[in-house]
């Protein structure tokens, strides 16, 4: 097994990564960081300060997707696991040898995830459905200023019972990939800067006749958005960008153009909004 991880200045979450990995599994595996470009020295600390830590330069910031697949692609193939996750997690004990048993019980498992819970506690839906045009389209734009339309309610699985399970995605924050379902599929699309690769991920293995499963007796707790908050006007663009790209690969035929005209005018004035709501928040904080 081999844990992989994406680094862009992580700061202090690397080191809690790495502290809270040991009681994650009994092994002691293999951690390489696929650098983006960080200017904070936390990842050139970490390796140094850690044999089992390899730092790998990408050469500048290829997105998240584009990072695992160099990472992954140093791995030896004959490695049945990859473990993929942001360094700005948090490993319960056991979480990682959980994920694990549960890929035994589930041979056609490509991808298990963990319950994601959030620094105060409470539990992310890092389990949802594939969005189809209505669903995704009804989420993005009405997601934050109208939380339980049904359409987020449905992609979000929320009332969902919690178990083991198949599902349409799992969240790419934390996840552990049989190697050989990341090569059938032939890994994340780099075409996706940031967002939504987890989505298209999932999908693409469920395509390809893989489960993704969710573990929830498997525990992590994600610091979610560090990246993100210190740069809105970047990554918020890139989401919904992201979000059209999913479904315009979905919906490629000339007679869908219209919908997906529709689809790309509305992202882009809901991205306009929230980047601008996002600056308000920074200047205020």
């Amino acid at each position: 097994m081999v844990v992989v991880t994406v680094t862009y200045s992580p700061g202090e979450h690397l080191d809690h990564f790495l502290t809270s990995l040991v009681a994650a599994t009994d092994e002691k595996p293999q951690v390489i960081l696929a650098d983006n470009g960080s200017v904070d020295g936390a990842p050139e600390a970490a390796a140094e300060a850690n044999s089992h830590v390899r730092l790998l330069r990408t050469g500048g910031n290829i997105g998240y997707g584009g990072a695992i697949n160099r990472a992954v692609a140093e791995i030896d193939p004959e490695v049945e696991f990859v473990v993929i996750a942001n360094p700005d997690i948090r490993w319960a004990e056991g979480s990682i040898d959980k994920l694990v048993a549960a890929a035994r019980r589930w041979p056609r498992a490509g991808a298990l995830g963990p319950m994601v819970r959030e620094p105060d506690g409470s539990v992310y839906p890092s389990a949802r459905s594939v969005p189809g045009l209505l669903d995704g389209a009804g989420h993005a734009l009405l997601g934050t200023v109208w939380p339980g339309n049904p359409w987020t309610l449905r992609y979000r699985q929320d009332n969902e019972r919690i178990a083991e399970r198949a599902v349409g995605w799992l969240s790419g924050s934390c996840l552990l990939v049989r190697r050989s379902a990341f090569d059938a599929i032939d890994g994340f699309d780099s075409r996706y800067f940031m967002y939504m690769e987890d989505v298209d991920f999932g999908d693409r293995m469920g395509r390809a006749g893989w489960h993704n499963v969710f573990v929830p007796d498997a525990e992590v707790t994600h610091a979610r958005g560090h990246a993100a908050s210190r740069n809105p006007e970047v990554m918020l663009p890139a989401h919904h960008a992201s979000a059209y790209r999913f479904q315009a690969d979905r919906h490629p035929h000339w007679w869908q153009a219209p919908l997906r005209l529709a689809l790309r005018i509305g992202l882009a004035l809901r991205a306009r909004i929230a980047v601008r709501s996002a600056l308000r928040e920074q200047a205020r904080g």
